[in-house]
């Protein structure tokens, strides 16, 4: 019996599709790319006991050294209590504290150290570095603000706010203008020594004009009319009148559109003059 046997052909190898030279794979969100840059700054403002020290200590240190001060003084024809002075500049200085005098320091320590320039040299832009390295500062201060307005509520048996939204607007529109104010103060600080400087001119003034330590009510008329003008006023008027509630609709939004104004300013400050190298 004669067998036919037939030349087996060697299976021929599967071709894959030539790869895809413009896949990149998922690019992140805004949202997730800022989420990072929170994480990392959160992990380094957790090592830093000055930071949080300023932060969490200093503004409820400085409140309870204030009452006496604001005792003493004649809010007769005022409107105003010890608790509406106190409490408004209370959470202003939690916002100066917790996030401007932290945030400029961050901001020059992170161009000196060149993370600035590499974030750049990614898919990460420009409002999102700002922005991202400023969470954890943003939300230290938000829960700062909240255990100082509590805490000091029931100390002072004073009153919940009688208009909470104005003070709600006041906190979201000075959280916004000193983001933008560190960034720009940071722009003109040369090194991470002067940066624990450079804040304190913009700071001691809104505390002496915009009604951080004083209204502007038992301030020299001069003075009371200069202090209006301040960048800080809006805010620390919103605050304030979240607690008295006498705020009319055109104040209110008269305020408003002032601090949108100043934020609007800053804003192209920071576009013209930030630095995302080290200054030589």
């Amino acid at each position: 019996m004669t067998h036919t046997s037939g030349t087996r052909t060697p299976p021929t190898p599967a071709t894959s599709p030539p790869p895809d030279t413009t896949a990149r794979g998922p690019r992140r969100g805004t949202a997730a790319r800022m989420a990072a840059l929170g994480r990392g700054e959160l992990t380094l403002l957790l090592r830093s006991r000055a930071s949080l020290v300023t932060a969490l200590i200093l503004p409820g240190t400085l409140a309870f050294s204030m009452r006496g001060m604001v005792k003493s003084l004649n809010l007769d024809n005022t409107g105003l209590s010890i608790a509406t002075v106190l409490l408004p500049g209370t959470l202003g200085m939690a916002l100066f504290f917790a996030l401007y005098t932290n945030l400029v320091g961050v901001y020059v320590t992170r161009r000196e150290g060149l993370v600035l320039k590499r974030l750049r040299t990614g898919e990460v832009r420009d409002a999102e570095i700002l922005t991202g390295g400023a969470l954890p500062a943003v939300l230290l201060a938000l829960v700062q603000c909240v255990l100082l307005g509590v805490g000091l509520t029931v100390l002072l048996d004073a009153p919940a706010p009688a208009a909470w939204h104005l003070a709600v607007l006041g906190l979201i529109l000075g959280i916004v203008l000193l983001v933008v104010g560190a960034a720009l103060t940071a722009a003109f600080t040369r090194t991470a020594e002067s940066a624990q400087l450079t804040f304190l001119p913009f700071m001691l003034v809104s505390m002496a004009g915009s009604g951080l330590f004083l209204p502007r009510d038992v301030l020299p008329d001069l003075a009371a009319q200069i202090g209006a003008w301040l960048p800080f006023t809006p805010v620390m008027d919103l605050l304030r009148g979240g607690w008295t509630g006498d705020l009319g609709g055109m104040d209110q939004l008269r305020l408003i559109l002032s601090a949108l104004a100043w934020i609007g300013v800053a804003a192209l400050g920071v576009r013209r003059f930030f630095r995302w190298e080290p200054r030589r």
